[in-house]
């Protein structure tokens, strides 16, 4: 099936949704999906990104806006002639018919040859191990099994798009780690075009290409899994992006003193990396109130200016989860366990300290990264980072 010719590039341009009673569900997205991307949609629930997806696939009425797949305005054509398959997270297979019958279904609608649905079927069933059922029926088969009758029921159409609705989410944790391997190595199989809706990010983060980020419908960050961690555009990705979630200290400061700027953290001074210093500079960045965004891996203890009081410390093998408070802020930090002298148990209190460069600056104001933000990616309905000439 790699040798396939029919992928598509998927564009979406000022994309709209309002239901009855003016209820804006999907403000103005504007996403270009690449031939052959993979590309994940995430976000809390009720963000929107279920309710874009299936507006590609035509279930909902498209309220404003384009929407192109393979060069082609398809506001108005019908699901079934969009050239799409849509994968559900209810796996939505027929009970009554055994699994070689529902992968052939669609095929069979369409008045295809039985030999080559029979030889689709094979193919498709070898490509995700599921050969050994063909002749069972689906509530002899486990959840993992039939999600993957329900991918194979989509991949026989040969579509040129990929949808995919929180396809692992009935799923246990063991399962969703499973599967989630399978949808990788499918996908470097079958080589075509996936739109992934999760509100599991690290679903996106490990099989997205690009991952777009959602809340209240708006967009606020589209970029790769390394973009949106390590360079989120607001508070909102920082937060969302990353487990255990970003420190934030509240009340800090960007302070320019004789032309250096310095993020303060608690009444201490880190002097900022001469990335930042340049990004700062060439923003014409003031001195402004800041949110400042610390991962809790980025935090070491022992040793710095800063102090907390360890309220919970989780031993996880290799590596501590403490749950630390600093002042009025709760602090997470995740320390190895090989090498560290300081005492970390519940009631001690550590030093601790980061590196600058490790530092994100959040406007407290506007909630954006005063070096990642670019307004004019924002301007244009597409929030990416922003890209800098030195």
């Amino acid at each position: 099936m790699s040798g396939r010719k029919n992928m598509a590039e998927v564009i979406m341009k000022d994309l709209k949704k309002v239901y009855s009673g003016g209820v804006l569900s999907v403000h103005d997205v504007n996403i270009t999906i690449k031939d052959k991307e993979f590309i994940v949609l995430v976000g809390p629930s009720g963000c929107g990104k279920s309710t874009t997806l299936r507006m590609v696939a035509g279930l909902e009425d498209i309220s404003g806006g384009e929407l192109w797949i393979d060069g082609k305005l398809v506001n108005d054509v019908e699901p079934k002639d969009r050239d799409i398959a849509m994968v559900f997270q209810s796996y939505a297979l027929y009970p009554h018919m055994t699994v070689r019958d529902n992968l052939g279904f669609a095929l069979k609608l369409k008045n295809t040859p039985q030999a080559e649905i029979n030889k689709k079927v094979e193919e498709v069933a070898d490509i995700l191990d599921i050969t050994q059922y063909l002749d069972r029926k689906p509530k002899a088969l486990s959840g993992g099994q039939r999600q993957r009758v329900a991918i194979g029921r989509a991949m026989v159409r040969d579509p040129k798009v990929f949808l995919m609705d929180e396809p692992l989410s009935n799923l246990d944790a063991k399962l969703r780690n499973q599967m989630r391997a399978e949808i990788i190595k499918l996908r470097s199989r079958i080589d075509t075009t996936f739109m992934y809706v999760t509100h599991d990010q690290t679903e996106a983060m490990t099989l997205g290409d690009r991952i777009v980020i959602m809340k209240d419908g708006v967009v606020n960050q589209i970029g790769t899994p390394q973009e949106v961690f390590g360079k989120p555009v607001n508070l909102f990705v920082a937060g969302f992006i990353g487990m255990p979630v970003m420190n934030f200290f509240d009340d800090c400061k960007l302070l320019l003193e004789d032309g250096v700027y310095y993020a303060e953290i608690r009444g201490v001074k880190f002097r900022l990396s001469d990335f930042q210093q340049k990004a700062l500079k060439q923003n014409g960045q003031k001195p402004v109130d800041i949110v400042a965004g610390i991962r809790p891996q980025h935090i070491s203890v022992g040793e710095g200016e800063l102090s907390a009081t360890i309220e919970v410390s989780e031993m996880l093998g290799s590596e501590f989860n403490l749950h630390a408070r600093s002042g009025n802020d709760e602090v997470v930090m995740v320390i190895p366990t090989v090498g560290l002298e300081t005492d970390v148990s519940t009631g001690s209190v550590v030093k601790f300290t980061t590196m600058p460069e490790l530092i994100q600056l959040f406007d407290k104001e506007t909630s954006n990264n005063l070096i990642w933000f670019d307004p004019e990616s924002t301007a244009n309905n597409e929030p990416v980072c922003r890209n800098y000439d030195f």
